[in-house]
C-alpha cells in the first residue's frame, strides 16, 4: 500500500534542503543575473527564453511576467519566449533538425544588447547548448538554468544557475524561484515606470 503521507512529507523535506542549498550556491549569480537583466532591458535589448518540456512552460510564464506584470504595475518590459510559435518550431525542426529550432530563431530575432537565457535541467538539451553557443558566437549575452553541475550548457554561458540537485523536480522548483526573483529584480528597477496602455 502506498504512503501518502510518508511521500509528501519527504517530498516536501527534500525540497526544503534543497533550496537551502539552493540559497547559499547560487544567490550571488541571481543577483548577477538581475543587474545584467536591468542593464539589458535599460539598453533597449530583450530577454528570450527558451527550452523544452517543463522548461517551455517555465520560458513562457517568465517571458510572460516580465511583458505583462509580476506584482507591480509599470510599463511592459521586452521579453519572449521561443517555444510559443508551432509554425516556427515545426519548419525548422523539418527543414534544418530539432537542434536549431532555437538557435534559428536567436539568428533571425536577436542581437547584441539582448539576453537569451536557455533552460535544461540536465544541461546537455541538444537544442539548448546549439542554441547558447551560436548566441555567445554572436555577441548575445548568454544564461543557462540548468541542474547539477551546469552540463554542456555552462561551457556556452556568461553566468550558470546550477541547482544543486540531481532531482528534476527540485530543480525545476528552484528555476521557478529564480526566474520569479529575475522579474521582481527587474520590476523593482522599472518601478517608476508608467504603461501608457489605459486601465493601468
Amino acid at each position: 500500500m502506498i504512503d501518502n503521507d510518508r511521500i509528501i512529507r519527504e517530498t516536501l523535506a527534500d525540497h526544503a534542503a534543497t533550496v537551502a542549498r539552493f540559497q547559499d550556491a547560487c544567490s550571488g549569480i541571481i543577483a548577477e543575473m538581475a543587474a545584467r537583466t536591468v542593464a539589458c532591458l535599460r539598453g533597449g535589448g530583450k530577454i528570450c527564453f527558451f527550452g523544452n518540456g517543463g522548461s517551455a512552460a517555465d520560458s513562457q510564464h517568465f517571458a510572460t511576467e516580465f511583458t505583462v506584470r509580476f506584482t507591480r504595475n509599470r510599463r511592459g518590459l521586452a521579453s519572449l519566449a521561443f517555444t510559443t510559435d508551432s509554425s516556427a518550431l515545426t519548419a525548422c525542426a523539418n527543414d534544418f533538425g530539432f537542434e536549431a529550432v532555437f538557435a534559428r530563431q536567436i539568428e533571425a530575432l536577436c542581437r547584441p544588447g539582448d539576453l537569451v537565457v536557455g533552460i535544461s535541467t540536465s544541461g546537455t538539451s541538444a537544442n539548448v547548448v546549439k542554441a547558447l553557443e551560436f548566441a555567445r558566437g554572436e555577441g548575445i549575452g548568454t544564461f543557462a538554468f540548468t541542474g547539477k553541475n551546469g552540463g554542456r550548457c555552462a561551457e556556452f554561458a556568461d553566468l550558470t544557475l546550477a541547482v544543486p540537485s540531481p532531482v528534476t523536480a527540485r530543480v525545476q522548483e528552484c528555476h521557478l524561484i529564480a526566474g520569479h526573483l529575475l522579474c521582481d529584480l527587474a520590476e523593482l528597477a522599472f518601478a517608476d515606470t508608467v504603461s501608457t496602455i489605459s486601465g493601468n
